[in-house]
């Protein structure tokens, strides 16, 4: 019975999907994954060099030229880089904790209706609360070091979650449960091999909203925080007039913020193999 419920929930049968020639794949996947991401990147910082070097539309203490964020980066490396890891290492720690949280959290809602109906709407309001307010109360509330960092990833993230989780786990397809009741399957096996893979698809899009809100938070809370990380060295050096460095500080977030989006990509094609071969493509 679980045998049969699995493979209605999981990968399907190899011989449903042609295997894509390795030579369509060496032609189309590497220009496709590599080169249209470095030409979107080589387009915006053509329009960024336009914009503040070639019509000078803006001044340069405002946002300095690339050439010039570049020098700084390569000058301030000794300083921004030991930044970014403090700042990719809250990033992770506060997206895994919100993560896991956000998932139980998620699971609780759709388990039953009426803890839905209790805490949906408390969970709405502390989502609505602007999280740059709080950055001076988590310093009274919890204190210095990383706990303002992950108390303010955790708040901006969790949210998006829940919600897709509770979405996934409430919309299982109809075939797939009666599929289960048919078999006579336990509320366990049910939700082992039918409700909650089919409910992945959408964990993960919620798992990649709150990536980059990730790295906002932990940003955020290095603003209110003595750990180093990039957010503190933003606010070092725009106290200080150095723009471009502050701005190279931006650009190392911003960079963050793709290769983590980018491995949470990975995970989900390696975690979820069955969705490209069950689902339309563009």
């Amino acid at each position: 019975m679980t045998e049969l419920i699995g493979t209605w929930a999981g990968t399907p049968p190899p011989d449903q999907s042609a295997p894509e020639p390795a030579g369509s794949r060496r032609l189309g996947v590497r220009p496709a994954v590599v080169g249209l991401p470095a030409l979107g990147l080589l387009i915006a910082v053509t329009v960024w060099w336009t914009v503040t070097s070639g019509l000078h539309l803006v001044h340069p203490a405002s946002l300095p030229p690339p050439q010039v964020v570049w020098s700084a980066l390569t000058g301030k490396s000794d300083v921004l880089l030991p930044a970014l890891g403090i700042t990719t290492a809250m990033t992770v720690l506060g997206f895994l904790l919100s993560s896991v949280a956000g998932v139980l959290i998620g699971m609780a809602l759709a388990a039953s209706r009426r803890v839905e109906r209790m805490f949906a709407p408390l969970l709405v309001a502390i989502n609505a609360v602007p999280k740059i307010a709080l950055g001076p109360l988590l310093v009274v509330s919890v204190g210095w070091g990383q706990k303002p960092i992950l108390t303010m990833v955790f708040l901006l993230c969790f949210f998006p979650i829940v919600l897709s989780t509770a979405t996934g786990l409430t919309t299982t397809p109809a075939d797939l449960a009666d599929l289960a009741r048919s078999l006579n399957a336990s509320w366990w096996q049910s939700f082992r091999k039918v409700r909650f893979p089919s409910a992945l698809p959408q964990i993960f899009v919620g798992l990649k909203v709150a990536m980059p809100l990730a790295a906002i938070g932990a940003v955020i809370g290095e603003f209110y925080s003595d750990k180093p990380g990039l957010g503190y060295q933003i606010l070092q050096y725009n106290g200080i007039g150095d723009t471009a460095t502050a701005w190279a500080a931006i650009v190392l977030i911003a960079l963050m913020s793709i290769l983590l989006y980018s491995a949470l990509s990975l995970v989900e094609r390696r975690a979820l193999p069955w969705v490209r071969a069950t689902t339309s493509s563009r």
